[in-house]
């Protein structure tokens, strides 16, 4: 999971630069960044090595990005293609067995997992919710979702019944 959110800001680095036309700003809030155990440094010395100047820790921990406009849309079209080639990737992986079928809102605020749940349930396949949870914040987060507004939801279905078993809200489960 760590690996998803280091490649996701990977793409802030490389699609970053200078513009002429309007900067954007981004900013990860300090909860996003402890959950994720992000380090500051090493985002600073990947941004330094990137040619990327305009990385700030700010006094509440969260840490800001600016970028010009058409990179940030550039951005955008990339982390919503990783964000879509992950939910592929989790729902055809073989590791998690039990899940069918992964649909998602255009935003990532929602996804729904079809799954066999007596499967699901005997499984630790509940650790790819986490990381469509992870993927759908920072997409919004990039796309200027206000910090204090940002959240997933993610449902759990049964593929027989069609009934909704479980329900995750991000961030709030990833406490505990």
């Amino acid at each position: 999971m760590k690996k998803l959110v280091f490649i996701m800001i990977s793409f802030l680095f490389i699609l970053t630069a200078c513009g002429e036309d309007n900067a954007v700003e981004v900013t990860l809030p300090a909860s996003f960044m402890e959950a994720e155990e992000i380090d500051i440094d090493s985002l600073t010395a990947d941004s330094e090595e990137s040619g990327i100047e305009d990385v700030t820790e700010n006094s509440d921990g969260s840490v800001s990005y600016e970028m010009s406009g058409s990179k940030h849309e550039e951005m955008m079209t990339e982390i919503e293609s990783e964000v879509n080639n992950s939910i592929e990737e989790i729902a055809d992986n073989e590791e998690y067995a039990s899940i069918q079928d992964i649909t998602s809102s255009n935003s990532f605020s929602e996804f729904t997992m079809l799954v066999d749940q007596e499967t699901f349930e005997n499984s630790f396949d509940g650790f790819a919710a986490m990381a469509l949870g992870v993927s759908g914040m920072f997409y919004q987060l990039f796309d200027g979702t206000d910090a204090d507004d940002y959240a997933v939801t993610i449902s759990i279905e049964n593929a027989d019944t069609g009934e909704v078993f479980d329900t995750l809200h991000y961030p709030e489960d990833l406490d505990g």
